[in-house]
């Protein structure tokens, strides 16, 4: 199944220029608002004025500075991660199903995360908790390398990039990890609850250092996947095309694998398996800014994260004082939108 991304090298309208202006300027002031609601709103409710206070440092509140605001900077960050590989993946594969989650690189990655876990002792000798407020480098390592052997098995299935059509198909390696990550953690029984939590998609471990973690991987992802934006709208016209540019095809692919594959693994190390931010976002994103990927990526990363930032306020708000995990809220968003781009194509319409 394969859907047709909209080539970027149209010369742009006035019109155009202006949306991509109001979109870009639209996603920060949402941002900024987004900010202020996800720090106020919890089990226990601080008025906006008092948020500002704190945050502007007129005011001591440790809710605000050391719990909740780390919190929602790490939602913001792990949504841009996603946001940002999704694009990637949609056009590294030139198919618009592709994201991290649809293809099996989170749950390669979670696999990867907790197979490193387990094998160190950590799960059996500490608490989840007391682990996710510090999280060793090899763990990291770990799911790195598990995203990547996911990527490389799915390519491997669908018999290259080039066979797109077989991309989404072949995800089903994302589901025997899953499996294989739920058996190791079957064998920890003692933490199985807050694990599990971490398995669905959670963000109540997110503290400083991970907040840390994940801008030092966007300040270096997102810079080089722009540089690659040419590279990516050149493949927007088909293989053939962007040979003929005299691009180095296969070195770039293997960055921009690389690199997509590290934001989403850092994600999953920090947050668990969070689905469908990076597929509903690029989607979204496409239809205001166009498809030049020197607009589509940024744009895709700040969707990302007024998404997942939106999205965890509402984990924390909808079922108070307890809390859902952040991905049961986006699948539920992400899996009608999911369903009705199938139903576009089968209809025989363009994709978004």
């Amino acid at each position: 199944m394969q859907g047709r991304l909209e080539p970027a090298t149209r010369r742009p309208n006035p019109g155009l220029l202006a949306r991509r202006a109001l979109t870009f300027a639209g996603l920060l002031a949402l941002l900024a608002l987004a900010l202020v609601l996800g720090v106020g709103q919890g089990a226990i409710h601080i008025p906006p004025g008092e948020v500002l206070q704190a945050l502007l440092g007129q005011r001591e509140n440790p809710i605000v500075t050391e719990l909740r605001l780390p919190r929602v900077l790490g939602a913001m960050l792990v949504g841009a991660a996603l946001g940002l590989s999704g694009a990637a993946y949609q056009g590294l594969f030139r198919n618009p199903l592709a994201d991290p989650y649809l293809m099996g690189v989170a749950a390669g990655a979670s696999f990867g995360f907790t197979l490193t876990l387990s094998l160190s002792g950590v799960l059996a000798g500490f608490g989840a908790g007391l682990f996710f407020a510090s999280l060793p480098t090899t763990a990291a390592l770990g799911a790195f390398v598990g995203a990547l052997l996911a990527v490389v098995l799915t390519l491997t299935l669908a018999g290259g990039v080039s066979s797109s059509q077989h991309l989404i198909l072949a995800g089903v390696v994302g589901s025997v990890m899953a499996g294989l990550s739920t058996l190791i953690l079957l064998l920890d029984t003692d933490r199985i609850r807050e694990v599990f939590s971490y398995t669905l998609g959670s963000l109540s471990f997110m503290g400083w250092r991970g907040v840390g973690m994940l801008a030092a991987g966007l300040a270096l992802a997102l810079p080089l996947l722009w540089g690659l934006a040419r590279t990516l709208n050149a493949l927007s016209l088909g293989e053939e095309t962007a040979r003929s540019l005299g691009l180095p095809l296969g070195v770039l692919r293997l960055v921009l694998v690389a690199l997509s594959t590290l934001l989403t693994a850092l994600s999953v190390v920090q947050a668990g398996i969070i689905g469908f931010v990076g597929f509903v976002a690029p989607h979204a994103l496409r239809q205001l800014v166009g498809g030049d990927y020197r607009y589509l990526l940024p744009a895709s990363a700040l969707g990302g994260a007024l998404l997942l930032a939106l999205a965890d306020w509402a984990a924390r708000v909808v079922v108070r004082p307890a809390e859902l995990p952040v991905g049961v809220i986006t699948t539920l968003l992400g899996g009608p939108f999911f369903l009705y781009l199938l139903w576009r194509a089968r209809r025989g319409l363009q994709w978004g």
